[in-house]
């Protein structure tokens, strides 16, 4: 071996002995104590359907680190099921549990000196909160993506969790039966595994895939196909064979391997969610990349991919026209990923994607080829202006008209936003302004799934802006602008915004302009004060203690060095 294990101090001196015992209390054999000790960090639970499926891929994980010749040790991570809790309080710990995860991985890793770790995740945090565990331990780490769900079917249409999300605005406003309502909200998830389009979790496990950190193809198959299952096992033998030549996540997720996840998020066109979750695993891996660094590859990197939300297909319609290997096949061709980047398996990018065409079947539409993209620069534009000097992130694909200018309707809060929208109190033309919803605002940074499908089901989804200091789901789409920095909660401009106010949301210019002079900006901040916090113990109140902005990532050690 390269590298000196750990576990092999266990042997060292007499006075070692009572660890040693405790592990034959659990089976092992004096031998085993030369071999790997490999933590299998297991995020299966029975409350979301993104997760119900993992068991067995950590079982099949498990069978193959043994059969590598490590020592598996499976302990548990927790998770929050996104699509369960949205528009609700419990939304607000969905942010807060990509910190808890990272927490438990890096704690049960270091606290028991593993020599390696196997992550096992499905819902949308576990990705992130996986990576910045195991970059923080910086033991060899592989990610096992639970895989992605099956669509469900009604009167000829695919459904996915954002189909019920939207029938919601349909029915409120008389455009949808009860009868069609009900069947639409029992049939959306059929299966266990992530949400089917390239939402947040589809997003982050192409993007993983695309940094080196998981095997190829592995990001797009489903939860139920036996393919996930062998896939883990040769997860669990790659992890071993990672350990042997030690090498580590931080030698992965370099630079270069960050710019080639985001390019693929940008030629996918995937969630917002990735900027914020990028950012804080190159913050983890102690690399430089900065919100900026997301414009400036967008311009370089077209979007290749018709996916849902606003496009037609979902991921496992991705995984049947070539995965995510043939995205990235594409963009090396075009010379927009770097093909030297060392991955998990011990190959580089362009090792990896030797056999892969350099260009996608014409038999297919889901994957575009370069000459011919569903548009030219990447979705995900970093805006900036009076009212974000910071940042923030637009959606802007499959939009007609990507800038417009009208009067803010001011909310507080996500609740009395969804009501305004579902009373018809909200018209074309009007720019929604969502605050005191950001990383301490929230606290949580909470996604605005609930009003923004509200619009679309509406009919408003193009004619009403929406900008706030908190998220947006992946399933999002629409005039929609979130992560907006500095957030209301420190008293940045969206705090100041009145209602009535004229807005400017401009795509093309990549601004944010709030039309008030600076003199009456200076004067409603001398008369602001920031509301009490709600949240005044446990997590939460931690949480909204020490998270920074969201322009570098909503990490809580942002500022400790």
């Amino acid at each position: 071996m390269s590298q000196k294990l750990r576990s092999e101090n266990i042997t060292v001196g007499a006075s070692r002995a009572p660890n040693r015992s405790m592990f034959y209390a659990m089976g092992y054999k004096k031998s085993d104590f030369s071999n790997p000790m490999i933590g299998i960090a297991n995020a299966h639970s029975t409350i979301t359907p993104c997760n119900s499926g993992l068991q067995r891929l950590a079982d099949a994980a498990i069978e193959g680190v043994r059969a590598a010749g490590g020592n598996p040790q499976m302990f548990g991570t927790p998770t929050i099921a996104d699509g369960m809790s949205m528009g609700t309080e419990g939304m607000k710990y969905s942010l807060v549990s990509r910190e808890v995860i990272a927490d438990c991985i890096e704690t049960c890793v270091q606290g028991q000196w593993m020599d390696g770790v196997v992550t096992v995740g499905g819902c949308d945090k576990n990705m992130p909160g996986a990576m910045i565990g195991m970059l923080r331990c910086n033991v060899p780490g592989i990610f096992i993506y639970g895989g992605t769900i099956l669509p469900g079917h009604y009167k000829g249409r695919d459904l996915n969790i954002v189909s019920v999300f939207e029938a919601v605005g349909e029915h409120a406003a008389g455009r949808m039966s009860d009868a069609d309502f009900d069947a639409i909200e029992q049939c959306s998830v059929p299966t266990s595994g992530s949400c089917g389009g390239m939402y947040t979790a589809n997003t982050m496990s192409s993007a993983i895939e695309a940094m080196g950190m998981s095997l190829p193809y592995s990001s797009t198959m489903a939860n139920v196909h036996e393919e996930k299952v062998q896939s883990a096992r040769d997860s669990g033998q790659a992890l071993l064979a990672a350990v042997r030549a030690g090498l580590k996540p931080r030698d992965i997720v370099t630079r270069k391997a960050l710019e080639n996840a985001v390019a693929v998020v940008m030629a996918t066109g995937g969630s917002t969610n990735a900027v914020l979750h990028i950012l804080a695993i190159a913050h983890a891996a102690g690399v430089p990349f900065s919100i900026e660094d997301f414009e400036v590859i967008r311009q370089r990197t077209p979007v290749l991919c018709d996916m849902k939300p606003s496009g037609k297909y979902v991921a496992t319609d991705l995984h049947r026209a070539g995965g995510i290997p043939q995205v990235m096949r594409v963009l090396l061709e075009a010379g927009l990923l770097h093909g030297d980047c060392i991955t998990i398996n011990g190959k580089t990018v362009a090792e990896n994607l030797a056999d892969v065409p350099a260009r996608p079947s014409a038999e297919q539409d889901v994957i575009r080829p370069i000459d011919k993209p569903m548009y030219a620069h990447g979705h995900l534009a970093i805006l900036k202006g009076n009212l974000a000097a910071d940042g923030c992130v637009a959606k802007i694909t499959g939009l007609k008209k990507p800038s417009m200018t009208g009067p803010a309707r001011v909310f507080d809060d996500e609740q009395s936003a969804l009501e305004a929208i579902l009373a018809g109190a909200i018209k074309a033309g009007d720019i929604m302004v969502l605050r005191y919803l950001g990383p301490k605002g929230g606290p949580g940074m909470p996604e605005m799934l609930a009003p923004t499908s509200a619009l679309v089901g509406a009919g408003l989804g193009e004619s009403v802006g929406l900008i706030t200091d908190g998220r947006f789901s992946g399933g999002t789409w629409g005039m929609v602008v979130g992560h907006v920095a500095p957030e209301a909660m420190v008293g940045g401009p969206i705090a100041l915004v009145q209602e009535g106010d004229s807005i400017t949301i401009d795509a093309p210019s990549l601004s944010l302009t709030l039309h008030v002079n600076d003199d009456e900006l200076a004067r409603r901040r001398a008369a602001w004060t920031p509301p009490s916090q709600r949240y005044t113990r446990g997590v939460m109140a931690k949480f909204a203690t020490l998270v920074g902005s969201s322009h570098r990532g909503a990490v809580l050690d942002a500022d400790l060095g």
